[in-house]
């Protein structure tokens, strides 16, 4: 019979070896590694790691969507902190780009490479288009201005360049990192609604 206080440990552990596979994912990618590779740095058995997922493949699944389950909660803790609506969309993007700004780009490569990765990032980038979407709307309703900027316009652009960041378009024109193409977005979209807004009378 397993215990409570069983089930707590195991679930104790299985949160400290997603917080360890999610650093070295962060830092170094993740498809050259080898299971043995990760029981190494992490100290702890193969079948320890079993635990977690049954082959490297499912484990890879489980910490990348573990890695943007634990990002997207940061992020909306961070825009619960901020009143101003204007604000807010700004918040929202940079808060996403100081959750990526970690992962270096062996570590999108290797989310680009990997297909059930990939789906993994491009559900979650999709879900922050739809995400910025509801804020702009926010922003232009309690703006009360007339000819705010439209915000399904403003969210399908942000899901455009997003899917560009994640494609390594936009650093292979620009050289610059997700988390910078991020903060220069949300820069850009703020920018554009408080024109707006500002020029309606708010």
């Amino acid at each position: 019979m397993v215990t409570l206080g069983t089930t707590t440990r195991r679930s104790a552990r299985r949160d400290e070896l997603l917080d360890g596979l999610v650093a070295l994912f962060l830092a170094e990618g993740f498809r050259i590694a080898s299971i043995e590779d990760w029981s190494a740095r992490l100290q702890c058995s193969k079948s320890t790691l079993y635990q977690v997922a049954p082959s490297k493949e499912q484990l890879i699944v489980a910490v990348v969507r573990d890695f943007f389950r634990r990002a997207t909660e940061a992020v909306e803790t961070r825009i619960a902190e901020e009143n101003d609506p204007i604000a807010r969309i700004g918040t929202y993007l940079e808060a996403i780009s100081a959750q990526l700004a970690p992962a270096s780009p062996a570590f999108f490569t290797d989310l680009e490479a990997f297909e059930p990765a990939r789906e993994i990032y491009l559900r979650n980038t999709a879900i922050a288009a739809a995400r910025v979407q509801e804020l702009v709307a926010t922003a232009n309703r309690e703006a009360d201005a007339s000819a705010s900027l439209d915000a399904a316009f403003v969210g399908a652009v942000a899901g455009t360049v997003m899917a560009a960041i994640q494609r390594g378009e936009i650093k292979s024109a620009t050289s610059l990192d997700d988390a910078a193409a991020y903060r220069l977005l949300a820069d850009l979209i703020v920018a554009g609604v408080t024109r707006s807004t500002v020029r309606n009378g708010r």
